[in-house]
């Protein structure tokens, strides 16, 4: 039975149907249902350019070069189970949806793709528009390319990626999350937000509300920043998402005793992990050093076998929540 979402986008400027007869997805070659994206791997970056929006341009990197470093890992990533991969690079950052869809063809990996402006980093990586614009202005932005596709092509967003401010939400933050929440009731993406403490977070999730938009629409991504882990069991208790997207060789003892603090919490259902790892930069020579996505496969689930995690519960945290995180579908309140 199809279930039938009708969706108004509220400026009066469009009004569109989406019909889906299950749970999808969309990776930069196209839709799949839910049930495909498979073991994935929510945070991670494929090339990232920190250049700034005033000089941002394509015209920095060579596809060819990047191709060549970055395919291996790719590659390897595959090897390891992976079927989905994210890339959290937004645009002015290094957003190239031509480089993601050779690179997803060639490698045999599932790569999903944003929209959406990153406001960290004393606003160094926003276009002028940011700044005049209006919330429901960007949001049309963001929305048209979830409707005709990224830079002239057929590459849809899988989700919304923005960044605020590590404290308080300043005026621009509070304008990306508001872009955020409405392009979210638009068209059913997920919000990550880089954010980092839990007071941005807290913030963020409260314009949510004001918005008529779920917590479950939300990724509180880096929460790992937050030293605090009862704000981990908090958020994830409002029905949030708490990203620890930071594994490394030197902090897998940390993510097995969090990890082992949520399950006891009984928020476990609510965790995504990753590395934000790669990072293909082409202000450096070669692109840099690349780091590799396998620290998870290699060190923490071992980790986590050993510490009494069972299958399902590592199934539960690597393929079922991602894909509950990231199906498609309108959060309101």
């Amino acid at each position: 039975m199809y279930r039938r979402l009708i969706i108004f986008f509220f400026s009066g400027i469009s009004c569109f149907v989406v019909r889906a007869q299950e749970p999808v997805i969309i990776t930069v070659t196209g839709s799949v249902p839910s049930s495909r994206a498979g073991l994935s791997l929510i945070h991670e970056h494929l090339l990232v350019d920190f250049v700034g929006a005033e000089k941002y341009s394509r015209d920095r990197w060579q596809e060819e070069k990047v191709v060549n470093k970055v395919l291996p890992f790719l590659t390897e990533a595959q090897q390891e189970g992976v079927i989905t991969l994210f890339d959290c690079t937004p645009n002015y950052l290094g957003r190239d949806v031509r480089l993601l869809l050779r690179l997803s063809k060639e490698s045999k990996v599932q790569i999903i793709t944003n929209t959406g402006l990153y406001g960290g980093s004393d606003n160094k990586y926003l276009p002028a528009y940011a700044f005049t614009e209006t919330a429901e202005q960007l949001a049309e932005r963001w929305i048209e390319e979830f409707k005709n596709g990224i830079d002239n092509s057929s590459v849809r967003p899988g989700f919304i990626k923005i960044s605020v401010n590590p404290g308080s939400l300043s005026e621009i933050s509070k304008k990306l999350i508001t872009a955020a929440a409405l392009t979210h009731r638009a068209t059913g993406l997920t919000i990550m937000s880089h954010t980092g403490p839990v007071l941005p977070a807290r913030e963020q999730l409260e314009i949510l509300k004001q918005q008529g938009v779920n917590p479950a629409a939300f990724v509180w991504v880096h929460a790992q920043n937050e030293k605090q882990p009862q704000s981990f069991i908090d958020i994830g208790r409002m029905g949030a998402w708490v990203s620890l997207d930071g594994v490394q060789d030197n902090n897998v003892e940390w993510y097995v005793k969090t990890l082992a603090l949520l399950k006891q919490a009984n928020v476990f259902q609510r965790v995504l992990v990753s590395h934000d790892a790669g990072w293909f930069d082409p202000g450096k020579p070669e692109g840099g050093e690349f780091r590799p996505f396998t620290t998870i496969f290699r060190k923490l689930i071992p980790a986590l076998l050993q510490a009494g995690f069972t299958k399902d519960e590592i199934n539960r945290l690597l393929v079922e929540n991602p894909a509950e995180a990231f199906s498609l579908s309108i959060r309101g309140n």
